[in-house]
């Protein structure tokens, strides 16, 4: 996600996501996981196994794409590990919304392990996503085991909107949760049970809840939310006056502490 809680970009974003987006032509591929446009993702081949699926934010909205996480997949690439930085249908496309969006996500996570002839360890998946990504990286991790599915080794939420309820009775981003359900939690309850991180802990799978005390877009009153209700499964991170980009831009500070502790969380290699 890339705007303010209104809506709005803040200042300086387009310069801002063509340097997140400028990476050397090559350093990966487009593998598709779906028949729709949307069902695709880049593969970054690398490592020793170990892979990172990324999930970009934008409010669950078309007009953000995977492109904003492209620089982070080359810099995750750079430290060792593969990385899958998947598309999907967003709620304002056809087939988006829930339940079609949350399904593309679960299908490009069971599609990681097949990118590259089992190069990928099943066992040593990451699952990344930032702002509504967030949401939709940690809603994945909750999915019972069973053939053919991925069981990520540990879950990142950067920034997430990991609070559905709160999130659609503060109206963030013109309503943007209720949009994705189809209604407000009052309304749509069993929905939000089964659509909500907060409805769904205890995940069975560490968790790293990362959030800037700057952080203008999504509330840090969300994470930690969260974190409380996940309880010893969680860390909070608070990364004092870092913003809702600081958390996915290489170079911050921020960045920087977050791919220290995604490391610790990967099991060691084979």
């Amino acid at each position: 996600m890339t705007t303010t809680g209104d809506g709005v970009q803040p200042e300086g974003y387009p310069a801002r996501l063509a340097r997140l987006t400028d990476v050397p032509d090559g350093a990966y591929r487009t593998v598709r996981y779906g028949p729709a446009p949307e069902q695709f993702g880049e593969y970054w081949p690398g490592g020793d196994g170990a892979a990172v699926v990324l999930v970009h934010g934008g409010y669950w909205r078309k007009r953000y794409r995977l492109d904003l996480m492209r620089l982070l997949a080359a810099d995750l690439n750079a430290r060792g590990f593969a990385v899958w930085n998947i598309e999907y249908r967003r709620m304002d496309m056809a087939g988006g919304g829930w339940p079609g969006t949350f399904d593309d996500v679960s299908a490009a996570l069971d599609a990681v392990t097949g990118l590259d002839g089992g190069a990928v360890d099943p066992a040593r998946v990451g699952l990344v996503g930032h702002s509504a990504g967030g949401h939709l990286a940690l809603w994945a991790a909750h999915r019972a085991a069973g053939p053919g599915r991925v069981s990520p080794a540990a879950v990142v939420s950067l920034a997430g909107v990991c609070d559905l309820v709160t999130a659609a009775r503060l109206g963030l981003s013109n309503g943007a949760v209720a949009e994705l359900l189809g209604g407000g939690p009052d309304d749509l309850p069993e929905v939000y049970r089964r659509a909500d991180p907060m409805a769904l802990v205890p995940l069975g799978v560490p968790q790293l809840v990362v959030h800037g005390t700057a952080d203008e877009d999504v509330p840090i009153e969300l994470s930690r939310r969260y974190a409380e209700a996940a309880g010893r499964e969680a860390v909070l991170l608070t990364l004092p006056d870092a913003d809702h980009m600081d958390v996915i831009t290489p170079g911050t500070a921020a960045w920087a502490r977050i791919a220290e502790e995604l490391g610790r969380l990967l099991p060691p290699g084979r």
